[in-house]
């Protein structure tokens, strides 16, 4: 039974809000811990959870028919937006890095579609502006900016990597079945991820801290998240679902204010308002049109 729209976008939202989580987790992880690694180790739990949860379901009983190279391009993206994101924001900053690998993921995504074809409504280009401009004053009144072309063009390439993974896992989504393309998507990440762990110090993480920090990020910041991403995924539009997304930053945020008694200033608190009024915008459903070209969506 095809689920509604507004059910979908919920799920979407659902998987930021997890995705929000990631950032306070990693602040409780040991001092020696090393961010790449916590992604590496968070795909690793959460690919061989999400294989075993399809495999328990009976996703492999018969043949998976997919496009491998879809697959691939699928895993690689999810792959490498790990260590493009965290490289990013150790060169530019936490504001610039962030603003440039989340902000711009809508933006990569509306210009794949629009390439591919379909048309973008007006409603969500305002969205999609509001919120990225909600994004950067969020964290542009949280941290200083440091220009640095390196540290930029890896965030944007995050940013990209993000885009074209939801792009291509949609197409993979609607040809098989959600968990076994989830499964396989996050197991080829995690091999690729692999060289990681046996180039850097993991001592930490048989600690207690170092335990709970790479359950959560896996099980519910990867395996969940993702799960709930996918499910959403196939009802709504790209460009729309990675919109949606940025709810994340604004979850991480009041996280921050909450959790570690942050103070955002008035600029991250403008900043808020029009992040959140751009996933209302956004998530407002759209009345039906019916034009003579099959290839349009309305967002």
């Amino acid at each position: 039974m095809k689920q509604s729209n507004v059910t979908a976008q919920v799920f979407v939202v659902m998987a930021a809000i997890l995705w929000g989580t990631t950032g306070s987790t990693q602040a409780f992880a040991p001092q020696n811990a090393n961010p790449i690694v916590i992604g590496a180790l968070r795909m690793a739990i959460g690919g061989t959870v999400l294989f075993f949860i399809a495999a328990i379901k009976g996703a492999f009983k018969t043949k998976v028919k997919l496009d491998k190279k879809l697959l691939l391009i699928a895993s690689i993206c999810i792959a490498v937006y790990q260590p493009l994101f965290f490289s990013g924001v150790s060169k530019t900053g936490v504001a610039l890095g962030t603003v440039l690998a989340l902000g711009s993921a809508p933006v990569f995504s509306g210009v794949i579609e629009y390439f591919m074809g379909k048309k973008l409504s007006r409603r969500w280009i305002i969205a999609t502006i509001a919120s990225i401009i909600g994004c950067t004053l969020l964290f542009s009144g949280q941290d200083s900016m440091n220009m640095n072309v390196v540290g930029s063009i890896l965030s944007l390439g995050a940013g990209l990597s993000y885009a074209v993974y939801a792009r291509v896992s949609q197409k993979l989504f609607q040809d098989s079945r959600r968990d076994a393309v989830n499964g396989l998507v996050f197991l080829i990440s995690a091999i690729l991820l692999t060289p990681i762990l046996f180039m850097n110090d993991l001592s930490w993480v048989m600690s207690t801290r170092g335990i709970m920090v790479t359950l959560h990020l896996g099980i519910v910041t990867t395996a969940l998240a993702y799960t709930l991403f996918a499910y959403g995924l196939v009802n709504i539009s790209t460009p729309k679902a990675v919109t949606l997304t940025l709810a994340e930053p604004l979850t991480a945020a009041m996280l921050g204010v909450v959790v570690f008694n942050e103070k955002l200033t008035v600029i991250s608190m403008i900043g808020v308002l029009l992040l959140f009024c751009g996933l209302i915008i956004n998530s407002y459903p759209e009345k039906k049109k019916y034009g003579s070209k099959s290839q349009k969506i309305i967002i």
